[in-house]
């Protein structure tokens, strides 16, 4: 089977954001106070979920905005969203509003969703078209790549190139488009789309076209829906359209797969040996690479086998359109899944796309939107039909609504107390490492004494990591 080995070097953990000195000793000496918020980071208990304000209290969710959503990369859009020039998206996060839009040239850009002049907004719409961006208050005019065209009649010297659009990070790998919301992006993009493009490219996200979008806002901290989506923990018993083709045996070593679940190992083998032989003959790349924290930007990548037909998610596991993407000659290639913290999770099948994406609303509640993307050529109600391809995910995303909001009251309750993950949820105990990781370099927490934060519990557990499936989460997960 194809496969691209890990790189030797050394991956080095983000620095400290506030450097040393006066700086370092105040975060210290608030790390020290019980019931500051610098406290909870660093005395985090290892292998446990957080303490109840990670979840519940708003001073907590708008650190969560500032170190993690305005820092990191976060995946907004895929580029067959914005199909043609003038084309555009727009993504809310906080109190911040990116512009996505494709310009005349065919690049993708990143704006600010604000008017230089007095601060309006520009663009109202979730999504849609332009010739030129025109601000609806005193119709100051920009071109899609941001250049300030019109103003209307001012000052002697006013210079227009002074007052371009402020432009957002914006980066595009193999189809999928990342945005930053901060002064400097995190320098581990190039690397990362270098490992994980050549598993995408494959499925040919520009030859690709939206079937369907859906959005629902789950009644549940962003956290929350980020671990459930980390575990298959909850499958078996909560989501029986999913596991008609999802393995319920993701994130077990195989000696702890139990009894019940041998049956479906069993057939999960199988189904990889076919998987290997059509993925080595279309050229597709299966191994995993993990390396969810430790790193600004954490991920998860691997191409795994489906149960049923292994075509899609569906429920018979047959391919849910005629079309096949790319240049593949079979559907049997499996789910190739992968998930980047901390706000996306994917899968990337031989007929169709399904990407999801997070944005925390409030404190507690999430917007989750799951795009099926299909062949350029495929033809709705000849190729494919829209209710038999989104059954699955529609279900399933419901499904973790339910659950992520029950999580939601438990935390919320004064009878909380964290408690222990399960060894096949190291990926959960990985997701709060990382989400450790980027507090405590924004709050200038790094070496500071206290008893969590580490976060390499999970690393230990996954090993040897029994396959099938990547977690779920209003949507399941990526990888």
């Amino acid at each position: 089977m194809t496969t691209i080995p890990r790189p030797t070097e050394t991956l080095a953990r983000p620095g400290t954001a506030a450097g040393a000195g006066s700086a370092r000793a105040t975060a210290s000496a608030a790390a020290a106070q019980p019931g500051t918020w610098e406290h909870a980071v660093v005395n985090r208990r290892p292998g446990y979920s957080l303490e109840a304000p990670f979840y519940t209290d708003p001073e907590f969710y708008r650190k969560d905005l500032e170190a993690v959503f305005l820092r990191t990369w976060i995946f907004a859009a895929s580029v067959a969203e914005v199909p043609e020039p003038g084309d555009f998206v727009t993504l809310d996060v906080g109190r911040a509003s990116v512009i996505i839009i494709r310009d005349d040239d065919e690049e993708i850009r990143a704006h600010h969703n604000v008017c230089r002049h007095r601060g309006a907004r520009l663009l109202m719409e979730v999504s849609g078209s332009v010739g030129n961006i025109v601000c609806g208050y005193h119709q100051w005019t920009y071109s899609p790549e941001g250049d300030l065209l019109h103003a209307g009649v001012q000052a002697p010297g006013f210079d227009r190139k002074e007052f371009s659009l402020r432009p957002v990070h914006v980066r595009v790998v193999a189809g999928l488009i990342f945005v930053c919301l901060g002064a400097e992006a995190p320098g581990d993009i190039d690397e990362v789309a270098k490992r994980i493009g050549p598993y995408i490219a494959p499925h040919a996200l520009e030859r690709t076209t939206v079937a369907f979008q859906e959005d629902i806002v789950e009644v549940a901290n962003w956290k929350l829906v980020m671990e459930n989506n980390r575990e298959c923990y909850h499958c078996e018993a909560g989501h029986p359209e999913l596991t008609c083709t999802f393995f319920p045996t993701y994130g077990y070593r195989v000696e702890e797969i139990p009894a019940r679940l041998m049956p479906a190992h069993d057939r999960y083998l199988a189904a990889e040996q076919l998987l290997s032989v059509n993925a080595d003959r279309n050229g597709l790349l299966t191994e995993a690479i993990e390396e969810l924290s430790g790193r600004p930007t954490g991920f998860r990548i691997q191409r795994e086998a489906l149960d049923g037909a292994g075509e899609s998610y569906t429920k018979d596991g047959a391919a849910a359109s005629k079309k096949l993407l790319g240049e593949f000659d079979t559907p049997v290639l499996g789910r190739l899944s992968l998930h980047v913290q901390p706000n996306t999770w994917f899968h990337f099948l031989g007929d169709h796309v399904v990407t999801f994406a997070l944005v925390p609303l409030d404190v507690d509640r999430t917007l989750v939107r799951t795009t099926w993307l299909v062949h350029e050529d495929a033809v709705e109600g000849e190729d494919y039909d829209i209710p038999h391809m989104t059954e699955v995910w529609h279900q399933t995303n419901a499904q973790d609504a339910v659950l992520c909001e029950r999580a939601q009251l438990g935390v919320s309750s004064p009878a909380y107390v964290p408690g222990p993950y399960a060894p096949h949820e190291y990926q959960v105990d990985e997701f709060i490492a990382w989400y450790l990781e980027r507090l405590r370099d924004y709050g200038g927490l790094e070496g500071v004494a206290g008893a969590g934060g580490a976060g390499a519990a999970g690393a230990a557990a996954a090993g040897a990591v029994a396959g099938s499936g990547v977690g779920d989460s209003g949507a399941e997960a990526a990888s």
